[in-house]
């Protein structure tokens, strides 16, 4: 399959990593400082290690699951259940990875790691639908790559 037929150049996909990444952070650690007792410094630097660690945590994931459908299916197109399913490991996964580092990092107890992190992972969520929505329209995708299939 050529680049074209996917939509989105390689370039493109990191930029919208990049630019994604970059506004959540700025936009969540002012947000999370309110609700914390905690000094931006240190919200900001935990934010930015869950970032990395979400960036390589997706990377990972996305290639483990992909493994995963090539070796039971022969090919990596999924079904709207193993999309959900996609979404919902992901999400799983990532939660159980950084409740522990918030605990550790902000003094807080698990339970409170994990209130935050649900708060993270609402916050993120209509975030990235506001975001996707504005980056589309600014970097539109070609029509006729639109409308190729796929």
């Amino acid at each position: 399959m050529n680049q074209q037929a996917i939509g989105r150049t390689h370039f493109d996909r990191i930029r919208h990593t990049l630019f994604f990444e970059l506004g959540l952070l700025g936009t969540l650690v002012p947000i999370s400082s309110l609700f914390m007792s905690q000094d931006k410094s240190t919200v900001g630097l935990v934010a930015l290690a869950l970032s990395v660690l979400a960036m390589l945590w997706n990377m990972a994931f996305n290639y483990a699951f992909y493994v995963y459908l090539i070796e039971t299916q022969g090919h990596c197109q999924k079904s709207k259940r193993q999309r959900l399913n996609h979404a919902l490991l992901f999400e799983l996964g990532l939660i159980l990875i950084t409740i522990p580092i918030l605990a550790w990092s902000l003094g807080l107890s698990l339970i409170d790691a994990f209130i935050l992190d649900i708060g993270f992972v609402v916050y993120a969520l209509f975030y990235a639908w506001g975001f996707n929505l504005a980056y589309d329209r600014m970097f539109p995708i070609p029509y006729s790559v639109q409308n190729s299939s796929f």
